[in-house]
């Protein structure tokens, strides 16, 4: 590795992280799963089926991030509904519900989901530990690697009325407990 006089900053490829650019993880839907998701809501596609489906798209897109070169590989948020929800919401103490009032994306698209904090929080099960497993069991070149949303993203969406008021008085309490129980 060398250094530029110019920059003071090392020039050249580094093998561990972090790396100087690096993707949050998200890919684009392939077509397949995207069906199969909507098959599965309809009750025509068992779990497993869509299981076996997130799993082929999944190891396609680990093998397409390690023929680009990418130094991190993830698995697109495949297995995910929301980049956020789906983890937050498998903490204790925080729920998913479908609220009257809806949060809307560019275009008008509603975000049917919102989340809640209920209770303390805490992490007293695996929350998508075997998903994580499956990428590092898939990757031959890159660092394995998936995207974990801290509880305050709670407090991101729904601001002060989403964080139960008797279990956090102080929001202070909150945030120290959204990083302190991770």
């Amino acid at each position: 590795m060398s250094v530029s006089s110019a920059t003071k900053v090392p020039v050249g490829p580094r093998s561990l992280p972090p790396f100087r650019a690096d993707h949050v993880g998200s890919l684009l839907r392939p077509r397949e799963l995207a069906q199969a998701r909507i098959a599965r809501k309809a009750g025509t596609l068992s779990a497993d089926a869509l299981r076996g489906v997130e799993d082929r798209c999944i190891a396609g897109a680990i093998r397409r991030q390690e023929e680009l070169g990418l130094r991190a590989a993830t698995d697109g948020e495949f297995r995910r509904a929301y980049w956020h929800y789906d983890f937050v919401s498998g903490l204790d103490g925080v729920e998913i519900y479908e609220p009257e009032q809806k949060i809307e994306f560019k275009g008008g698209v509603p975000l049917p989901h919102a989340l809640r904090v209920t209770g303390r929080i805490g992490w007293s099960r695996p929350v998508m530990v075997d998903d994580f497993r499956f990428v590092a069991s898939h990757v031959t070149r890159a660092m394995p690697k998936m995207t974990i949303p801290s509880p305050s993203v709670v407090h991101f969406r729904g601001g002060r009325r989403a964080i139960d008021a008797k279990t956090y008085p102080d929001m202070d309490g909150f945030f120290a407990a959204a990083w302190r129980r991770l």
